[in-house]
């Protein structure tokens, strides 16, 4: 699947999800991959970090206090103003939406489910060269 493909797919996600704002591929080491055309690509690259860190916590948390199977289904960050969700999508990869803090989060969260089952083959970041992947 190509960029123009997987950032029209986002839209969608955004567009059919009332209260979201902006969609975001991204590797599990924080790499961008291809987003929304409403969010910048300066707050994009910022965003995949962020995400990324999150996820990294969020399986350290599974890892310690979880039933030994290690994933993460979901993280949701609420914050003054949105909240920010994160899903995997496929091996080494995740999607982050921001929504409006009024959203409804079991919704969102349907919908990138959604998403992600439909493209899971297609939703997946090769490690870098070293091997330093996270997911």
């Amino acid at each position: 699947m190509t960029t123009p493909e997987l950032t029209w797919l986002l839209e969608q996600l955004v567009n059919r999800t009332p209260g979201a704002r902006h969609a975001l591929l991204l590797s599990g080491d924080g790499l961008k991959m291809t987003h929304t055309p409403g969010l910048a690509v300066d707050r994009a690259d910022q965003l995949a970090a962020i995400a990324a860190g999150i996820q990294s916590l969020a399986h350290g948390a599974s890892a310690e206090f979880g039933d030994g199977r290690g994933g993460v289904r979901q993280s949701m960050t609420e914050f003054y103003g949105g909240i920010l969700f994160i899903v995997e999508a496929g091996v080494g990869a995740h999607v982050a939406v921001i929504a409006a803090e009024n959203a409804d989060a079991g919704l969102v969260g349907h919908n990138m489910r959604e998403l992600v089952e439909q493209l899971a083959h297609h939703l997946s970041a090769a490690p870098r060269a070293d091997g330093s992947v996270t997911t």
